[in-house]
């Protein structure tokens, strides 16, 4: 018998991934036309989740993306200005759907305190989410021109909307306050984030039961603040330096650990069973759980994130 052992790199994730973010971003925005001309709540629901969900997902493809960049790149016949065409193009789609994707967190946690997203959310929301997807329709093409010469637009034919992902990793590495700047924020974002983490899912587990899920819910925005802040710094150090990332088990570690906070992060926004929790009241056991596991997953962060210079490559 023959065994064909494949060795899984960050370029294989980046070849699974790389359609998701602009298929699903036509999705949800198709869903959300519908969902604004039949005024129906659970359609802008559903729209809001898609958003929300394709922006955590644009996360790993973006990451993996760099270090598929890497291996190509060592390939012959492939042009290293058709890359980073690519990558300059994902840089701004990438922005854009992260700012998608929370101002869809925003709409549903204001859905969940109003019972309706304000219509000033809606409106932005439909603004950014179409120009995501004619961004990532830039991005998805300019990604098919680095393996397909014969439909490669002439590179000379006139500027495009991207960002120069050179230039920022230049500034970030070069300019000497820059990267302090950056550590600074990092920690201040780190600690309004795992701050209301740590406070919400404490609750949870019965400290402090005078105080009511709709009072601690209030706080969650500054936790998505800090993460915000997290995001910005975190993708200016990958952007400086992506090679001591790109082959840092670690940082890759972290990556996972973060996409599953993610998702249990929306267990707390989108089910019910909390929001009759009074002060003094115990939390249902499912909760409970979903809140240990929240908590062991952003020390998990947290120790990844602290063990990038001593477990894998970086710095």
């Amino acid at each position: 018998m023959i065994y064909w052992v494949v060795r899984m790199t960050l370029a294989h994730v980046h070849l699974l991934l790389n359609h998701f973010p602009i298929i699903g971003t036509i999705i949800g925005l198709g869903l959300f036309i519908i969902a604004l001309i039949a005024k129906s709540d659970h359609l802008k629901q559903a729209s809001l989740l898609v958003f929300l969900g394709i922006a955590m997902l644009a996360f790993p493809t973006f990451l993996s993306g760099t270090a598929a960049a890497e291996e190509i790149a060592k390939l012959p016949g492939v042009s290293e200005d058709l890359i980073k065409a690519h990558q300059d193009a994902a840089l701004l789609a990438f922005i854009f759907m992260e700012l998608t994707g929370s101002f869809a967190w925003l709409g549903l946690w204001q859905f969940r305190r109003l019972s309706r997203v304000p219509r000033w959310n809606l409106t932005l929301v439909l603004l950014l989410s179409v120009v995501t997807v004619l961004l990532m329709s830039t991005t998805g093409n300019t990604g098919g021109d680095i393996r397909h010469p014969e439909i490669a637009k002439d590179m000379a034919m006139g500027p495009q909307l991207t960002l120069d992902s050179v230039a920022i990793g230049a500034f970030v590495t070069k300019v000497p306050w820059m990267w302090p700047t950056c550590e600074t924020l990092h920690f201040i974002g780190l600690c309004l984030l795992f701050g209301i983490v740590f406070l919400f899912n404490l609750r949870m587990l019965g400290v402090m039961k005078s105080v009511s899920f709709s009072a601690l819910h209030r706080l969650l925005p500054w936790g998505i603040l800090g993460f915000g802040i997290n995001l910005l710094t975190g993708m200016l150090f990958f952007i400086g330096a992506s090679s001591q990332y790109t082959k840092n088990g670690a940082f890759r570690w972290k990556i996972v650990l973060i996409l599953l906070a993610g998702v249990n992060a929306l267990y707390f926004t989108m089910f019910d069973e909390m929001w009759s929790l009074k002060p003094g009241d115990d939390a249902p056991l499912t909760a409970k759980a979903v809140a240990l596991s929240a908590i062991f997953l952003w020390v998990g962060v947290m120790y990844c994130g602290s063990m990038l210079p001593f477990i894998g490559t970086s710095f």
